[in-house]
């Protein structure tokens, strides 16, 4: 069996569809800042700021309730509709006529990608089986990213060149149709039956709840603490450093964007080589080890040509700190509760980069460029040092010894190492409902937060 991810059918359209969204929405971003610009002129900013804020309170507060609730309907059929509605939506962006408008759609947009994005990372463990394939999945969608950034600028100059911005949101929406449209045609395995007890809000909490629980979620979220910093040090400030420090052209900041998403293709490219030779979890350490030696460096306000390579360098490191991080929620998910966990990591990934964003505005704006780096590296190092003090030592296998205590519950269930329990009719080899007992038993396999196991084990 060849590990090429791409050898999968299923992976590749939809990884195709993947680009195809990817890049028109990078079309959508262009045509949103000229937009902004027509309706609010000098206030442009501000406004793709309130936007942008819009787009994370989104994400940060439904990617959980939908990963929550989603295991209720199939998953093919989410996906399409959502990207449908996304669809829908950005084909009404040519036609507002007053800014709340803008916010109001922004949000509604950027509410179905919070449920269309963790649901689809959910998905992509369940088609490739294989661990090396899917390292190299996720090295891909790390591409795909930086082709958004990379690629859809440069379709977005050629367009304006025929048609105006409306015409970029047009496309976008094209690109939404095309990928529901590849989805159908996609084979998706049937997901594993969800195990859940409790009410409504126990559904929408137990994703965020089980990953606080998992000692190597919490060293990953406070990780992202330092890729959101680092990364919003970029997104934020490029153009402040490019303007008024350097004091360059506007074309000299594409140049800086470049240099940065081309350190992070070329380590999404070399990471398949890379994961044969580190476990997941010293990889994302290098990683952010390169971005706080990065922004220290930063601090010295370099020249040109050394800011190229520096920002070249923090490209790198973000990739490499954020590559692993899918296998590692997968690894750290009961197969069944994946969607409930990718939609945490997404939530509080997301929750990261709200703070990392309005940190590095106000922070340069109050202190400065150089005091804001050095701080922002400051804070990186910090949540390394945490994650090499807290991640705990473990095998890849997760395997753990633990102990349960006699438990009477009701859920969804087989008849599985779990369930070893007798009934009559046909329901022995079935999914089903009932009350049941659990005696205390002390074993051990590849651990997870799940119903039956509420907290980590000690020991």
């Amino acid at each position: 069996m060849t590990n090429n991810p791409l050898s999968n059918p299923s992976f590749s359209k939809l990884f195709a569809a993947q680009i195809i969204a990817l890049v028109g929405t990078g079309l959508s971003t262009v045509a949103l800042s000229l937009l902004a610009y027509d309706m609010a002129g000098g206030r442009a900013g501000t406004v793709l700021g309130i936007a942008l804020a819009f787009k994370m309170v989104a994400y940060v507060f439904f990617a959980p309730i939908i990963g929550g609730i989603v295991h209720r309907i199939s998953r093919k059929v989410f996906l399409i509709s959502m990207d449908v509605l996304r669809a829908i939506i950005v084909l009404l962006m040519p036609f507002v006529s007053e800014i709340w408008h803008i916010y109001v759609l922004i949000f509604l947009l950027n509410l179905f990608s919070a449920g269309f994005k963790p649901v689809f990372q959910a998905v992509i463990p369940d088609i490739l089986n294989n661990d090396e394939q899917y390292g190299k999945a996720l090295a891909y969608s790390r591409v795909a990213y930086d082709l958004e950034n990379i690629l859809s600028p440069t379709l977005a100059g050629i367009g304006l060149l025929f048609f105006t911005y409306s015409g970029l949101f047009v496309f976008n929406s094209l690109a939404f149709v095309i990928s529901a449209l590849i989805i159908i045609i996609t084979l998706l395995p049937k997901p594993k039956p969800v195990e859940r007890s409790g009410n409504f809000v126990d559904e929408i909490t137990y994703g965020v709840i089980s990953y606080f629980k998992t000692p190597r979620l919490r060293s990953l979220l406070v990780l992202y603490i330092g890729i959101a910093v680092g990364s919003s040090m970029v997104i934020v400030n490029t153009v402040i450093y490019v303007k008024d420090y350097l004091m360059l052209p506007d074309t000299t900041l594409a140049l800086f964007f470049a240099c940065s998403g081309l350190g992070s293709m070329l380590m999404a490219f070399t990471y398949p080589v890379i994961a044969k030779k580190f476990d997941d979890k010293t990889v994302i350490q290098i990683g952010i080890l390169t971005l706080a030696i990065s922004l220290f460096l930063m601090s010295y306000e370099p020249t040109f040509s050394s800011a190229l390579i520096n920002w070249f360098l923090i490209g790198a490191g973000l990739s490499l700190s954020q590559i692993p991080a899918g296998k590692i929620v997968n690894m750290s998910a009961n197969p069944n509760d994946r969607t409930a966990y990718f939609s945490a990591q997404f939530s509080l990934s997301h929750l990261c980069w709200l703070i990392g964003y309005l940190a590095a505005g106000q922070l340069v704006y109050i202190f400065g460029f150089s005091y804001t780096a050095v701080f922002f590296a400051c804070i990186v190092s910090i949540c390394l040092i945490y994650s090499v003090l807290f991640w705990p030592n473990e095998e890849e296998e997760n395997i753990l010894t633990h102990t349960h205590t006699n438990l009477t519950h009701q859920h969804t269930h087989k008849h599985d190492d779990h369930h070893q329990h007798q009934h009559t009719g046909s329901l022995d080899d079935n999914n089903h409902s009932h009350e049941h007992n659990h005696d205390k038993i002390t074993h051990k396999h590849p651990f997870h937060i799940d119903i039956h196991h509420q907290n980590w084990p000690s020991n």
